[in-house]
């Protein structure tokens, strides 16, 4: 079972495939298993790196809410680059792992030719509702385990996966009802229920140079106004909205997300990712129907 040890945890991980290397980086409700179609797409061409977070085995659980932060999952994911021996790559992240795929290409753009942004800002708009959200739900973990947090699953953004393929989705389920609800809720604590929003962030996406794929469903109310938000401050991005799909992009749309990313990866290679560039000064012809 490969481990990379990683700021003083275990990390577990995969490769697969040989090539310019693309890390995916799992949402909360994920773990490494959540990009398998992704694995299979893409390893015919890159070398493939899935892993979980910290909390999330076969990956150590420390013990304290202070080893949890969005902070420790950016430099975990640039502990596992440094151990893999890899200096720079893509990075793709869903939700929580499209926090930290921002966080990176923030805070180290140097070691990330592209970035891709999925299903990410959650908690923006009402940052303090969202905060004691985040608290609840790590509360309601520990007094029943993950058993009674099922629901979770079937929220308002996730039941279209269920709709579209429930093989899928209990397939999801499954595996989220087998995480570590000590790891889950300290995640709860330590990352959600702290991190900055996508407006905390404004200043330094406008600085943010590393080319930006920033994929969103049109039925993930929460994430749609913060990845408007990124699209206009981040220069060299781009926004897909995908129609009728909630916020597991992923596994919903498989095909549409493996070529949107395909696409991307193709164009920032071919020098044709540019920055958004002002018009020319010709605005748009409004016109007068007054008498």
């Amino acid at each position: 079972m490969p481990k990379a040890k990683v700021n003083n945890i275990e990390l577990y991980y995969e490769t697969h495939g040989e090539g310019y290397p693309i890390v995916f980086c799992h949402e909360y409700a994920g773990s490494f298993e959540s990009w398998d179609q992704q694995v299979g797409f893409f390893s015919r061409r890159n070398q493939v790196i899935t892993y979980n977070a910290r909390g999330y085995p076969p990956s150590d659980v420390p013990g304290r809410v202070e080893d949890y932060s969005q902070e420790q999952h950016v430099d975990d994911l640039r502990g596992l680059l440094n151990a893999l021996g890899i200096r720079d790559a893509y990075i793709v992240g869903l939700s929580m792992g499209g926090n930290v795929s921002l966080h990176f290409g923030i805070l180290h753009p140097g070691r990330a030719r592209g970035l891709v942004v999925a299903g990410a800002g959650y908690g923006s708009t009402n940052k303090e509702a969202f905060r004691r959200q985040a608290l609840e739900f790590a509360d309601q973990i520990e007094a029943g385990g993950m058993e009674a947090f099922g629901d979770y699953t079937r929220g308002p953004s996730r039941v279209q996966l269920l709709r579209k393929d429930p093989k899928a989705w209990a397939g999801f389920a499954q595996r989220f009802s087998e995480h570590s609800a000590f790891g889950s809720a300290l995640t709860f604590r330590g990352v959600q229920g702290r991190r900055p929003t996508a407006y905390d962030l404004e200043e330094d996406m406008r600085s943010l140079q590393v080319p930006t794929l920033i994929l969103v469903g049109d039925e993930d109310d929460p994430s749609l106004e913060p990845s408007m938000l990124m699209k206009r401050c981040i220069p060299r991005s781009g926004l897909m909205v995908m129609p009728q799909t909630g916020h597991a992009l992923n596994l919903e749309e498989p095909d549409l997300f493996n070529r949107a990313v395909l696409d991307f990866v193709t164009s920032v290679e071919a020098g044709k990712w540019p920055a958004r560039q002002s018009g020319s000064g010709v605005g748009y012809l409004v016109e007068d129907d007054s008498p």
